[in-house]
């Protein structure tokens, strides 16, 4: 029929072609000894080797046997013959001098690349051009983290504990510590001797003036033990200074103090008593209910309650998890938005406070426009509005911390992005470079930004 689907070799598509011994190869069946007068009955009939005895057309060729391999024969391999490297690419200066772009990104070909980096040698413009592009080029794409997204972990833990709640949660207002300390300990865990004493700057504001410390990144660690002991003494815990005394019972005081008591500059052992207390206040305050928030952690000069404490120790752990990683060239991530958020919320509700004590010392400005009003009563405000991740507005009360912040008496509005925000109220940023945007009563301004520096301290 000629309809039929039918065995196709495309060796016999033109039996017409090639020599008589290869057709008469191809049409030989296998136990046959190869004469014309043995090949078949001669009727047109297939006798079911898969042959085609008639040649004609309207007939299936025969299927080839499968060709044997001479891996199979136990034959010795044929030797390859080794093929000669490439001839070097001969190019003029000016075209390697127009491939000195694609070389910094990485998109010539192995022989162009070769042609390049020997012209290099030889030619110091060209030289000088292409480490100039290689600059360029890292600008163009900051280095990745091979962290994790750091909302990833609250977002598994979310899902985790919307299917199982857990007998005993963590308190909101202590779950941005957890998440910073976790991340910063993850940032650790692979440190050398070379990462643990390299060199770090502690950088905040003293009295209007930028202020740095030069210590180590394990002496960044015993910074962070010393200072969350105060939090640790607050809920009954140990002192992790043990019998060592502080001249005052500042966090730079206790640092100091813990400092000179190391024999030797601390080493990657300060890690473990770090996150075994971290652990320890998480647990502690989760144990408790979550009813020791107000509980007041004195700090020396000031207290702050206890779920304002622990968003305090939140935000200086991720500021010098920075600090630690830009000292061993190591990309960092902000918070996760809810937990940025949180760390704004309480800088800016610290500000009406800051400013006053400011203007008590003279570091304020006087508000020609000051108008005290009695407590809980608005009063002149200056609108901050945070941009980007975290973000939100908030209305910061200008002549007194019990005045009320409102839209009705603002004086003033400033836009910085939450980041930015954040490092201003660290001491990385000057206040003058901070504001991406500012309307308005420019003392009012100048003030309130100061003042996000002056929160900063070691």
């Amino acid at each position: 029929m000629s309809d039929r689907f039918e065995a196709y070799d495309e060796h016999d598509e033109d039996p017409d072609k090639g020599t008589g011994d290869d057709i008469e190869e191809r049409s030989t069946p296998v136990g046959s000894s190869g004469h014309g007068s043995e090949r078949g009955s001669g009727d047109g009939t297939d006798d079911g080797d898969g042959d085609n005895p008639s040649g004609r057309p309207d007939q299936p060729p025969r299927i080839p046997l499968p060709r044997a391999s001479v891996e199979d024969t136990g034959r010795p391999l044929p030797e390859l013959d080794e093929l000669p490297p490439p001839a070097p690419l001969v190019l003029e200066h000016q075209v390697l001098k127009s491939l000195l772009g694609a070389w910094a990104l990485a998109a010539c070909s192995a022989e162009e690349t070769a042609a390049v980096e020997d012209h290099l040698g030889d030619c110091g413009s060209c030289a000088e051009e292409a480490l100039r592009l290689r600059g360029a080029v890292g600008l163009l794409q900051r280095p990745e983290s091979l962290d994790l997204d750091p909302g990833l972990r609250t977002r598994v833990l979310d899902s985790c504990l919307e299917r199982r709640p857990p007998r005993i949660p963590i308190p909101k207002w202590a779950l941005p510590y957890d998440a910073e300390t976790a991340r910063l300990d993850a940032l650790l865990q692979d440190f050398g001797d070379a990462e643990w004493h390299a060199p770090v700057r502690l950088r905040w504001f003293d009295a209007d003036e930028a202020t740095s410390r030069r210590t180590t990144v394990a002496g960044v660690m015993a910074h962070l033990l010393s200072v969350d002991g105060l939090v640790a003494v607050a809920l009954g815990l140990d002192d992790p200074m043990g019998e060592i005394p502080a001249d005052a019972p500042t966090p730079a005081g206790r640092t100091e103090a813990y400092w000179r008591a190391s024999h030797f500059p601390p080493t990657r052992s300060v890690r473990t008593p770090w996150r075994e207390q971290s652990h320890d206040l998480v647990r502690t305050v989760s144990f408790t209910g979550g009813t020791t928030g107000k509980l007041a952690v004195p700090y020396g000069d000031f207290s702050l309650p206890l779920h304002d404490a622990m968003l305090d120790r939140a935000f200086e752990c991720w500021v010098h998890a920075e600090d630690i990683a830009d000292a061993v060239d190591y990309p960092y991530e902000p918070p996760s938005p809810r937990h940025l958020n949180r760390m704004i919320d309480l800088a800016a509700r610290m500000l009406p406070a800051v400013l006053a004590d400011r203007r008590q010392k003279g570091l304020a400005a006087p508000a020609h426009g000051r108008h005290l009003v009695p407590a809980g009563m608005p009063g002149r405000t200056l609108r901050l509005e945070i941009e980007g991740h975290g973000g939100g507005e908030w209305l910061i009360p200008l002549d007194s911390p019990a005045a009320l912040g409102s839209a009705e008496h603002e004086v003033a509005h400033v836009a910085l992005d939450g980041v930015e925000f954040c490092r201003l109220a660290a001491g990385h940023v000057p206040p003058a470079e901070a504001a991406a945007g500012q309307v308005g009563d420019r003392e009012a301004i100048r003030d309130v930004l100061y003042a996000a520096a002056s929160m900063s301290r070691m």
